[in-house]
């Protein structure tokens, strides 16, 4: 049975209801404007304090003040005092500088230098492509003067940073080969493309050893990768040891090349709003795949090692990496400065956040003090996380060789069968 209610008590429920609405949206607009008030009242705080200490300095202090060095330091300050381990303030030199190492590229004559016992600089690596390249230098030379600069009268920093300048400027090399001195070389700098790349092939395996993920990394990435392939390889060992992350976008595009359909990445941010940032199409890579982290794999290198993972595209072997996943974006400030600040957490495709947590390998396998001190000299036969990786992927293809021969035999002892 239908029941009926007056038009008065139709009226008097409907203001009720538009009293309990009106009462709930004044009790959150005054918190929202308490919050709001709170937060007014601390900015005002803390820029009191400021005005007051910067007034005692300026009447008081005996010495003179350098303002553009107190600006840096105040914002320094400011980004040391929120708490965020990962945040830094860049002044506008340092981030120009962030900004060519993200590109994966730098403005010098294309070496790796390192402090040398002798107090000059030793050359650990030139690139390819690079002037010093194309003058003949090579690891292991010393440099002993960089245009007037004896290297043995300063440090090593101060050295180093003698190498770099204006893309155009020219800078004179005396270096020392085998223990004789050469003739100065006079060299122009120009931007050089950062190897972060680089690969081997042990037998039908090919090795690619990505040591970070920066804008340059996806083409060098595709080019070895179709060498690879080119030359044989039938699996893929990726080693992530020592890869301190870089960019989402590299990341992603590096995994877009190798995943099948489906997310990459997506974001968690303060609010609790959850946003894809990358997505992978059907184009993948389809042969056995093995990764080896450590517990320097950090940031965009363990987004790459859980992303296969995640997809049953890979396997782990190593250790546990070092477990940062949060997001973090440069802000450029008007004076040319910039605040890296972290902004979200960074979510693998199907497995949780690792912040604080780190990738777990699939085979645990370490590395003795003695082989973590020649790291860089270890190969197939000394690294045990390599040779590792290497059994892994070397046993998928024989499996799949198996079920390939097996497959390919059915019909024929099929009609054995028949007759």
């Amino acid at each position: 049975m239908n029941k009926k209610i007056s038009l008065g008590t139709a009226v008097t429920i409907a203001a009720i209801a538009a009293a309990l609405a009106v009462a709930i949206t004044m009790v959150y607009s005054l918190r929202t404007f308490n919050d709001k008030l709170f937060n007014i009242k601390e900015r005002e705080a803390t820029y009191e304090k400021i005005a007051e200490i910067d007034k005692i300095v300026r009447s008081k202090y005996f010495g003179s003040i350098n303002e553009d060095r107190l600006m840096d330091s105040i914002a320094q300050g400011y980004v040391d005092g929120i708490g965020d381990k990962y945040a830094v303030y860049l002044t506008a030199d340092q981030y120009q500088q962030q900004k060519a190492s993200l590109e994966g590229s730098m403005v010098d004559v294309g070496i790796v230098v390192e402090d040398d016992a002798s107090g000059y600089l030793k050359i650990a690596e030139v690139y390819s492509d690079s002037p010093a390249f194309a003058a003949g230098l090579e690891p292991e030379d010393l440099i002993v003067k960089i245009d007037e600069l004896d290297l043995s009268t300063v440090d090593f920093d101060t050295a180093k940073e003698a190498l770099t300048g204006e893309s155009g400027t020219k800078v004179t090399l005396t270096v020392r080969k085998e223990g004789e001195e050469l003739e100065p070389m006079e060299l122009t700098r120009r931007r050089v493309d950062r190897p972060t790349v680089y690969y081997t092939i042990y037998d039908n395996v090919a090795y690619l050893q990505i040591t970070e993920f920066a804008d340059a990394t996806p083409t060098q990435f595709n080019k070895a990768l179709e060498q690879v392939i080119t030359q044989g390889a039938q699996a893929l060992v990726f080693d992530v040891r020592n890869n301190p992350g870089g960019t989402i976008n590299s990341v992603a595009s590096v995994l877009d090349r190798l995943l099948p359909a489906g997310d990459i990445v997506s974001a968690t941010y303060r609010d609790g709003s959850t946003e894809v940032l990358a997505t992978s199409d059907e184009r993948e890579v389809d042969m056995p795949m093995a990764v080896i982290t450590n517990e320097r794999s950090a940031s965009a290198a363990e987004l790459f090692t859980q992303a296969l993972k995640d997809y049953n595209k890979a396997r782990s072997v190593g250790v546990t990496t070092y477990g940062k996943g949060l997001m973090q974006t440069i802000y450029q400030l008007d004076d040319g400065s910039a605040l890296d600040i972290t902004v979200a957490k960074y979510n693998p495709p199907k497995s949780p956040n690792f912040d604080g947590v780190g990738v777990k390998p699939d085979y645990e396998v370490r590395l003795t003090a003695d082989q973590e001190k020649i790291f860089d000299m270890l190969d197939e036969e000394t690294d045990p996380q390599l040779r590792k990786a290497l059994e892994l992927v070397r046993a998928e293809i024989v499996q799949e060789e198996n079920a390939q021969t097996v497959s390919s035999s059915s019909p024929a002892e099929e009609e054995e069968d028949e007759e």
